[in-house]
């Protein structure tokens, strides 16, 4: 290392000897002579021009050493290398093999070329340092390390997951476990870390696991509806971090390597038996954490956050914010979507169409172009609730439609209808599902006499003929004109005569 600068200064500056420069430099006397000498010859003095940087400086000192030492060594086109290996099959070894063949006698050797390649690589590197204020930013992730939980009656071994939150400015942590990673855990973690905190940041930064980012994208990723409805929820933004990049959330990633040797190292020893210990275990040491004194500040993070984060967060809502599983349907034919076993109706104009399903824990609702058009209490049955203001006109007469209804409307048409449609409705396991058929014997009332209709039914109930269609046929025959026929003849003939003996004759 060459020391020409400070030579310089101690000689023309500081007035000292060249024996007192080689005890404080540590240069050879010899060398510091030569190095005043050219420096007279290039009439130097101190201070030195602000433009002669040292690598000129060198130059003007050693000039053959320089150009000798370029001539050397051929430096390589680091940039388009790097270029080249971004290929598919392209090795630092195949690109060193072409760099020799074009620089036989002035190439460096493989491992001198692998690391100026890496010297060279991580000077093109930046990194930003982040400010953050104070209740702007949370960062939100799940810890690589699970922590186990035995099942007190099989003895089975369940894993739980471990999630981890940290605010931005104060460095103030949340943590608990859960079963899993999914969608459902994932928000209710969200809710619980905004109860501890007693308020909501202005955005969170999650990772890119699927229940935060259904499509990850570095500059325009695609949020999960149910965790954007929460956000909405808590008046709050979700800025996921881009892919690869663990730096925009290097508070997370801090957090996670603070819970894990802080609290989950501590616990390794000990054998839990439910989700409900494990927590409270970890609740305990968090708040030890929290209160650790920082080793290169004054305070510690519960101190920072109740000064710093605590007063800037937004207030929590009124209403914590329920789990909504968010789907798509489409509209069946009888305007209803399905949700598990049940389906529930929509308005009828809806037929075709893509609808946003949202099941609550009691309440299942159902948007249209982000309105919503439908609203019903969650069952889990099998079966349909129906809405009649949902239905067309015509549907919601039959809608109307009981058993009661039927026989009234029978009734007044005579008394073998009632019996014939009776029988229909006892003919069928579910009365249900002989209203269509007696409603289309009713109707017939409207094209044939009532006194028709009746002596058809009778007819019917005499023979068993229970299809509509019999009934329709005995009609357009004029069958039951016939029947009414013989008995009004049955009526005319006379009930005394002399050759009619009477019972008094057979004593």
């Amino acid at each position: 290392m060459r020391k020409i600068r400070e030579v310089l200064r101690l000689h023309f500056s500081a007035g000292l000897s060249i024996r007192e420069i080689h005890r404080s430099t540590k240069v050879s006397v010899g060398s510091i002579q030569t190095l005043l000498n050219k420096a007279r010859g290039m009439n130097l003095s101190w201070p030195l021009p602000d433009e002669l940087d040292d690598a000129q400086l060198a130059r003007r000192f050693y000039p053959q050493a320089d150009t000798r030492h370029a001539k050397r060594f051929q430096e390589p086109d680091w940039a388009d290398l790097r270029k080249q290996l971004s290929r598919k099959g392209v090795t630092k070894l195949l690109l060193w093999e072409e760099y020799t063949q074009q620089y036989p006698n002035r190439c460096y050797s493989y491992s001198q070329f692998c690391d100026r390649y890496l010297h060279w690589l991580k000077k093109q590197r930046r990194s930003m340092r982040q400010h953050h204020r104070a209740g702007d930013v949370l960062f939100v992730d799940y810890a690589g390390q699970t922590m186990p939980v035995v099942n007190p009656l099989t003895g089975e071994i369940r894993y739980a997951q471990i999630f981890v939150a940290a605010m931005g400015a104060s460095s103030y942590y949340y943590a608990e476990a859960t079963w899993t990673q999914g969608l459902q855990d994932w928000l209710g973690s969200h809710v619980r870390a905004f109860d501890y905190l007693g308020g909501v940041p202005t955005m969170v930064v999650p990772d890119n696991l699927k229940s935060a980012v259904t499509k990850a994208c570095k500059s325009d990723p695609d949020i999960n509806p149910a965790y954007q409805q929460l956000a909405a929820h808590y008046d709050t933004a979700i800025v996921p971090a881009r892919p690869y990049k663990p730096k925009d959330k290097a508070k997370a990633e801090v957090g996670v390597q603070i819970i894990e040797r802080w609290i989950l190292a501590r616990l390794r020893h000990h054998t839990f038996f439910s989700l409900h210990e494990l927590n409270q275990c970890i609740r305990a040491l968090l708040t030890e954490v929290n209160n650790k004194p920082f080793k290169q500040m004054a305070g510690t993070r519960q101190q920072w956050f109740d000064e710093l984060d605590k007063p800037a967060l937004k207030p929590l809502p009124r209403y914590a914010y329920e789990y909504t599983d968010i789907r798509n349907a489409k509209v069946n034919i009888d305007y209803h979507v399905q949700y598990e076993n049940h389906l529930y109706s929509v308005p009828h104009q809806l037929v075709g169409e893509k609808v946003e399903l949202h099941a609550k824990p009691r309440l299942v609702e159902i948007y249209f172009q982000g309105k919503r058009v439908a609203s019903h209490p969650r069952t889990d049955r099998y079966g349909f609730t129906t809405t009649p203001q949902h239905m067309p006109a015509q549907h919601q007469h039959y809608h109307k439609v009981s058993e009661g209804s039927l026989m009234n409307w029978a009734k007044d048409i005579g008394g073998d209808v009632l019996l014939w449609v009776k029988a229909q409705l006892q003919r069928k396991p579910h009365p249900q599902q002989a209203f269509r058929v007696c409603l289309g014997a009713l109707r017939l009332a409207s094209q044939y006499p009532p006194q028709r209709l009746n002596a058809a039914c009778k007819l019917a109930n005499q023979h068993q003929l229970y299809r509509l269609q019999q009934l329709k046929d005995i009609l357009n025959s004029n069958q039951d004109k016939l029947i009414s026929e013989s008995s009004q003849d049955t009526l005319t003939l006379p009930q005394h005569h002399e050759n009619i003996r009477g019972p008094q004759s057979f004593h």
